[in-house]
């Protein structure tokens, strides 16, 4: 079988190019020790077996101090030490000076290399004419021109690949030699036709990156796809979720029933394996929209100027420009958000953007924000959830700089940034491309999630006398063990008459709207429906939730979060809106103290875990560790925070009380945090010797 490489600067059309030959013979997946994407395909051609190879962008094949990006070592790395065949190497025929760099580098090392030129288009548009053949002659290497557009020269490229026999060429003794040589090369190869145009990339970034308008439009960018991801994607939520629950959650209860398999199985089973699959399967339409929203702003050639427009601000909270798009994210999902981390370059920044999107408040947390502002603070709802909001943000951007100080080591580099030539992204190409993202999230953070979620369905169903089917009631085990612990979380204002609150922030773990139901259920206990399941009913309703969906994203235009906060509505219209009885809200009042034991709980929920699924993904994304250290240093920071908040507010009624549980919070935050320094900087080590194993393999 040929091995096939492909090889070029970034944002070149090396993935169109990919796309075209491996067609639907592909392959995603991670390189090892690390989480950049690789993708390999297949292809055969008159009985030549291909397999393709397509590397990450890369500039040169010489490496420099400052060159951390992990993608870019990836790709020099493959080159250097591994075995293939052939190296097409993907140029921008618009941008020869800075593309033919890496194309000299790839003749001189004497890899069997094919030149394929891609913007040909763009580059006639502007009067401009490349000699093909002169720059074959040249290069002395086969080169052609291809159109991704008309599907021209792709043909030739695959009749090509059997016949590729090539010299090197000689080496330049320097840089400036080199550059010498592109510029000869391109005064003989390169003619004008006309005088060239103020071109469409131009004008278009004469707007796009003008000084006064460029964060107003990436504001309008960044809402559009924050609308598109959680509003228009939350369209088929219900879909997917109803139509999973009859597919892996009922209908395997119903089979295990009619044999009389087990309780306990049934439960592992349905509730458990299934309830997993379908909690999956519900951020698939949300990352599905995400990933095709993204994929098309990479592809037109607006994301590199994302990172250029906002490389310095964010530079001052230690992050590159690009992390404030997995941010935004945030404040829909934190599932995504992890996941868009994958669009940086550099291992460093991913982790702590990583660790930074938990905090923003998800729109799942704002059912709870909401909640507890219709029983506790009704004339102050909008001013309560901004704080929250807000709180969240300042514990992201604390966190960030403690990891940053104290366990990873980072410099202050700007990397060389190109910015690419506007196009209307290709339909087929950013479908394939999302298509690949999407099945990777659900093999790599599926498995995770539904480990989390079998265990625990199985707490929350086990009764303590042995029982299933205890789910959200106080027989069962995750109940017992609420009721059991509720003290621990009495320096936060939970009393031990208030256990389903601790209750709810272990159901939390599966996702934070569940807080809702089970306060709901705990505080306001409903007779069990006996009635038997109704499959066509089910599945009448999962069609029906489609264009009900749809025909809420006009509504939710100005609402992207899917719940208004509005302080003129009566208590009962807002627990209406959130979907609990006014019983539960009269019982949460009746539980909790006062409004300070009710904030400081708000602020533990707004911080803790965010959900299994993120931790999945953080797990997947960026290892053991660090899925571990969002998890330690989350609940202890949302807890220290919200004890801090109501021993604040009592100091005055008891004052020694206070000032001791706040300083027993303080040093125990202190010797954790040293304790997650020492192992996080061991657990760097031991990736480091990882990674070097693998690159001198």
């Amino acid at each position: 079988m040929t091995k096939i490489v492909l090889v070029g600067n970034p944002n070149v059309g090396k993935t169109t190019l990919f796309n075209y030959l491996t067609a639907t013979d592909q392959s995603t997946g991670n390189w090892p020790g690390v989480t950049v994407e690789k993708n390999t395909g297949q292809f055969t051609y008159q009985g030549n077996s291909c397999e393709v190879v397509d590397l990450p962008g890369l500039f040169s094949l010489e490496t420099s101090e400052k060159d951390t990006q992990i993608d870019q070592s990836i790709a020099r790395d493959y080159l250097t030490r591994e075995d293939f065949d052939i190296v097409i190497n993907v140029v921008d025929a618009s941008k020869l000076t800075s593309n033919l760099f890496l194309t000299t580098q790839l003749r001189e090392n004497k890899y069997p290399t094919i030149v394929v030129l891609t913007m040909m288009d763009v580059t006639q548009a502007r009067g401009i004419n490349v000699n093909v053949s002169s720059l074959s002659s040249a290069l002395e290497c086969p080169v052609l021109a291809i159109n991704a557009k008309q599907k021209q020269g792709f043909r030739q490229l695959v009749e090509l690949i059997p016949q590729i026999n090539v010299d090197p060429l000689p080496k330049c003794a320097s840089i400036n030699t080199r550059y010498q040589f592109i510029d000869n090369l391109i005064l003989e190869v390169v003619s004008r036709t006309k005088q060239s145009p103020r071109n469409l990339t131009d004008v278009i970034d004469s707007v796009v990156l003008n000084r006064y308008l460029a964060i107003p439009i990436f504001l309008i960018v960044m809402y559009g796809m924050f609308f598109f991801a959680i509003n228009v994607g939350s369209a088929f939520i219900d879909f997917f979720d109803i139509t999973l629950n009859i597919l892996v959650v009922e209908a395997p209860r119903t089979a295990l029933t009619a044999i009389n398999c087990p309780d306990i199985v049934t439960t592992i089973i349905a509730d458990g394996v299934g309830g997993g699959i379908q909690l999956v399967g519900t951020f698939v339409p949300v990352i599905g929209c995400l990933f095709l929203y993204l994929c098309a702003i990479e592809d037109s050639g607006y994301m590199n100027r994302i990172t250029f427009i906002l490389d310095r601000p964010m530079q001052k909270i230690g992050l590159p420009g690009k992390a404030l798009i997995p941010l935004v994210i945030g404040f829909g999902c934190n599932v995504p958000a992890v996941m868009a981390t994958r669009s940086m370059d550099n291992r460093t920044d991913r982790i702590l953007t990583a660790i930074m999107a938990p905090f923003m408040s998800c729109s799942a947390r704002l059912t709870v924000y909401v909640l507890f502002a219709v029983a506790f603070f009704p004339s102050n709802q909008q001013n309560i959830v901004f704080l929250l909001y807000l709180i969240g943000i300042l514990v992201a951007i604390g966190s960030v700089w403690l990891v940053k100080k104290h366990i990873l080591e980072t410099s202050e580099t700007s990397f060389p940034q190109t910015l690419p030539t506007y196009h209307i992204p290709s339909p087929k190409a950013i479908l394939s491309k999302t298509y690949r993202r999407l099945k990777g999230f659900v093999i790599r953070a599926g498995t995770a999630i539904v480990l989390v979620v079998v265990a625990l369905n199985f707490v929350n169903s086990i009764g303590t006398d042995g029982s299933v089917g205890n789910e959200d009631t106080e027989k069962s085990v995750l109940s017992a063990i609420g009721k059991t612990i509720t003290p621990v979380f009495s320096p936060m204002g939970v009393t031990h008459d208030n256990w389903p609150a601790a209750v709810a922030i272990f159901t939390g773990f599966f996702a934070k709207e569940v807080v809702v139901g089970t306060l709901d259920a705990l505080y306001t206990p409903t007779t069990e429906d006996s009635g038997n399941f109704d499959y066509g009913e089910s599945f009448q309703a999962a069609l029906r939730s489609i264009p009900d969906g749809l025909l809420t994203i006009g509504d939710a235009f100005l609402n992207p979060f899917g719940v208004f906060v509005d302080s003129t509505q009566s208590t009962v219209q807002m627990s209406e809106e959130v979907g609990v009885s006014l019983t539960t809200v009269q019982a949460m009042q009746s539980g909790f103290t006062g409004k300070l034991a009710a904030f400081s709980y708000l602020i533990f929920v707004l911080l803790y875990i965010p959900c299994v699924a993120t931790i999945g993904v953080i797990y997947k994304e960026c290892g053991g560790f660090w899925a571990t250290f969002s998890v330690v240093w989350s609940v202890a920071l949302a807890y220290a925070l919200a004890v801090f908040c109501y021993q604040t507010g009592i100091i005055l009624d008891q004052p020694t009380q206070a000032l001791i549980t706040i300083g027993i919070v303080a040093v125990s935050m202190f010797v954790l945090f040293r304790l997650l320094v020492f192992f996080g900087k061991r657990s760097e080590i031991s990736v480091n010797r990882r990674i070097a194993v693998v690159e001198t393999h």
